[in-house]
């Protein structure tokens, strides 16, 4: 599928799990585990961008962490150009952090209020580069800030002095100043308005096609992700149900969670939008503590049958589209 095209992240059987302090009285009770990300497989290429959806709380923002290694990896491999980076000391995975930043949710949270737009986008420079003067960040600074729609006079402003679209626009700034090779957007347009959304994809798509970067892109908004990836990721309850490319995927989802998901996207025309059917899932999403057994879809699933209860399904197919459904 992508013969032409370098291997960057290889992501091999990633777990997430935490231990939650058992709410019994008695001091000997067992720690329960929190099982956020539960065995993913997936892998991104050179100049690629992965779409991660799924609801609330099925493990998508933990996925990314745990690869760029804010939250540590329970098990599995997270190979980087060749190198696992749940192996790696302290010190080799800081030099690799140059070549992976991450853009947050929330724009202005994620700024120091404290601290100049300039200062904030030279941080990371000041940080791996230590030797540079300081005339030549300031000129990195600026031609940065004019790459994502900023104006160089505002570089002595501070964060609370701009709209959310601009704020997330310094993030993106201060993620890109190191020139990294990856980038992972954990909902980077949730926060803002739907034409202030139309803008910043616009940008990162424009920025990646410059800069030939690859990105993970996680949101709710399936049109977005439509929009922007090249293949997509379906996790659900901290399992990856359904992957492949965005064209494949979005014209014949398989599993019914993806089915159900597509079913609530809106549709522009009032006479298809009228006619569709929605597929209604019922009930909650269960706790990830105390996950269905076998297949974690079966207690909202239409189609599920004893041997769903019994057998866990595992992701199945090729690069262009797999699924990890018994029944599909």
């Amino acid at each position: 599928m992508k013969d032409n095209k370098n291997l960057l992240l290889d992501v091999k059987q990633l777990k997430v799990h935490f231990s939650i302090a058992s709410k019994s009285a008695w001091p000997w009770s067992k720690a329960c585990q929190l099982k956020a990300v539960d065995g993913v497989n997936v892998r991104l290429y050179e100049g690629e961008t992965l779409g991660v959806v799924g609801e609330s709380g099925c493990g998508k923002s933990t996925f990314a962490r745990a690869i760029i290694g804010l939250v540590e990896a329970t098990d599995g491999e997270v190979v980087w150009l060749g190198n696992d980076l749940t192996k790696m000391h302290s010190v080799q995975r800081r030099e690799t952090r140059k070549e992976i930043q991450m853009i947050f949710q929330d724009p202005l949270a994620s700024l120091n209020p404290r601290m100049t737009v300039g200062d904030i986008i030279a941080e990371p420079l000041e940080t791996f580069y230590p030797e540079l003067g300081k005339q030549e960040v300031k000129q990195r600074v600026k031609e940065m800030m004019a790459k994502v729609g900023l104006l160089p006079n505002v570089i002595n402003r501070y964060p609370h002095e701009f709209s959310g679209g601009q704020c997330q626009r310094i993030g993106i700034a201060r993620a890109l100043i190191l020139r990294p090779k990856m980038i992972i957007c954990d909902e980077p347009v949730s926060a803002l308005d739907v034409s202030i959304q139309a803008q910043v994809v616009n940008l990162l798509k424009a920025l990646q096609k410059e800069l030939g970067l690859s990105l993970v892109f996680i949101a709710h908004d399936l049109s977005v992700v439509k929009h922007i990836s090249d293949r997509v990721l379906v996790m659900y309850l901290g399992n990856a149900v359904e992957l492949g490319e965005a064209e494949a995927l979005f014209d014949e989802p398989k599993h019914p969670y993806t089915r159900a998901l597509m079913s609530a996207v809106p549709i522009p025309d009032p006479h298809i939008e009228r006619s569709k059917t929605i597929e209604m899932l019922e009930g909650d999403l269960p706790s990830p503590i105390n996950p269905p057994s076998g297949c974690v879809f079966r207690t909202r699933c239409p189609l599920a049958n004893e041997t769903c209860a019994k057998e866990k399904p595992i992701l199945t197919g090729d690069e262009v589209h797999s699924v990890s459904c018994l029944l599909a």
